[in-house]
């Protein structure tokens, strides 16, 4: 068990932990995922959509009176369920996602289907905290099927804004989005769609795995350029985000495989996006094959912006599907000591004064 530190440093920063990053839903119970986090100095949850709909299945089947219910009808069940059991744990739910595929819909009617079932998170999101937000990653379906106009993707992300109010919205560019594949994309609509109750959320891996990677490649990496690529985006970042607009901070770093890897060709699948789903890392994880230049993306991210508050590690991985009991705690256990090195880095930046100044 890796116990949470106790420091100044720490205090600017709190730990939290995606559920997706500790068992597949169908495999690991909701109430595991949840002992393992506290268990390994976890303080906020992002859950995901899967663990709540799985735990609202289980609900079905334990139900006796048979009257007619909707799946929603025990998903607002599983809410509350979820909401008693986090406080007996003094967990925090932070965030509920994804929300995917919304933004951008050419067809009017799923569109409308989308809004209709943002609504219904909206009722979850109130149901199990009073500050939770909704994330929307960006969209990575075909352009036959969304519309890359910025103006129309802003209008979107506005109507998602004004129909969770005061619920608030991130959104995040994933590294295979259609449209919005970097944070400059993401960071660009959001200022045109306005609106208080929206802001961005930041992933050290999909900013590395677009302007950095290429697992396909027998070096793992972009061209040599792509390191003063990701060295001009950083500079960007620091002058243009505020880092009040920064809902999270989602922290992963990316496995080295070979190139040839069958998970890495998936038909129809977006390379970066197959080996986002199997290839994660928690951050500084070297010793598991972690390459990708995280230091210098999380150093952005948290320190050099100024941002204090939830940082969560978000890691997708093939070590997840095991039907083995000891998945939660196994990869909570990684996530706590990833995030211990996550502390020492923070400290050890030489911008004493902007660390010293959030402490303030």
């Amino acid at each position: 068990m890796v116990s949470p530190p106790n420091s100044d440093i720490d205090s600017l920063w709190k730990p939290a932990i995606a559920t997706v990053s500790l068992g597949v839903a169908n495999l690991h119970p909701i109430t595991a995922k949840l002992d393992a986090a506290a268990r390994c100095g976890q303080q906020g949850l992002e859950l995901f959509h899967d663990d709540l709909a799985q735990l609202a299945q289980t609900l079905r089947g334990q139900a006796t009176d048979g009257s007619p219910r909707t799946d929603r009808d025990y998903e607002i069940d599983a809410a509350h369920v979820l909401r008693d059991l986090c406080a007996e744990r003094d967990l925090r739910i932070l965030a509920l996602q994804p929300f995917r595929h919304y933004e951008g819909l050419i067809d009017p009617e799923r569109h409308a289907e989308r809004i209709d079932e943002l609504k219904h998170w909206v009722r979850l999101c109130t149901i199990m905290s009073d500050s939770l937000f909704i994330l929307i990653p960006s969209s990575f379906l075909d352009p036959s099927e969304i519309t890359g106009d910025r103006d129309r993707l802003a209008a979107d992300l506005a109507e998602a804004a004004d129909v969770a109010f005061p619920v608030r919205i991130a959104y995040e560019a994933l590294a295979w989005g259609t449209y919005i594949n970097t944070w400059e994309d993401c960071w660009d609509v959001i200022q045109r769609a306005n609106r208080p109750n929206l802001g961005i959320c930041l992933d050290t891996f999909n900013i590395a795995a677009r302007l950095w990677a290429d697992p396909t490649s027998p070096t793992g990496r972009l061209p040599a350029n792509a390191d003063r690529d990701l060295e001009e985006s950083m500079a960007r970042l620091v002058q243009e985000i505020d880092p009040d607009r920064v809902l999270m901070v989602q922290l992963a770093d990316g496995e080295r495989v070979d190139p040839q890897a069958p998970f890495l060709h998936a038909p129809g699948l977006p390379t970066l996006l197959s080996w986002s789903r199997n290839a994660r890392l928690f951050p500084f994880e070297e010793e598991r094959g972690g390459y990708l230049p995280i230091r210098e993306v999380t150093e952005t991210c948290i320190t050099r912006i100024g941002y204090t508050g939830w940082v969560s590690m978000e890691v997708f991985s093939r070590t997840l599907g095991s039907n083995d009991p000891a998945v939660p705690i196994e990869h909570a256990s990684r996530a706590g000591r990833s995030w211990q090195r996550v502390l020492k880095l923070l400290g050890e930046r030489p911008e004493k004064e902007l660390i010293q100044e959030s402490m303030e």
